[in-house]
């Protein structure tokens, strides 16, 4: 049995939490511990990007399979 299809709806909330939850595990919680030279710096593609990016889609993913088990039978 296949699952149905998400809405635009479901994945625009799907993503936007996951930027929101990312971000705030990234600047609370990863940021401090990181040296200077991999935090991000506003307005520049640095290290501390690619790990913030990294961050949000671990977490995309993981709400992505949380709820596909949610709504499996």
């Amino acid at each position: 049995m296949t699952d149905a299809p998400m809405t635009l709806l479901q994945r625009l909330a799907r993503a936007l939490a996951a930027i929101v939850a990312g971000n705030v595990l990234y600047f609370f919680v990863a940021w401090p511990r990181l040296p200077e030279a991999a935090r991000h710096r506003p307005f520049a593609l640095d290290a501390g990007l690619a790990i913030d990016f990294a961050i949000c889609v671990v977490v995309y993913v993981a709400l992505g399979r949380l709820f596909r088990r949610r709504l499996r039978p």
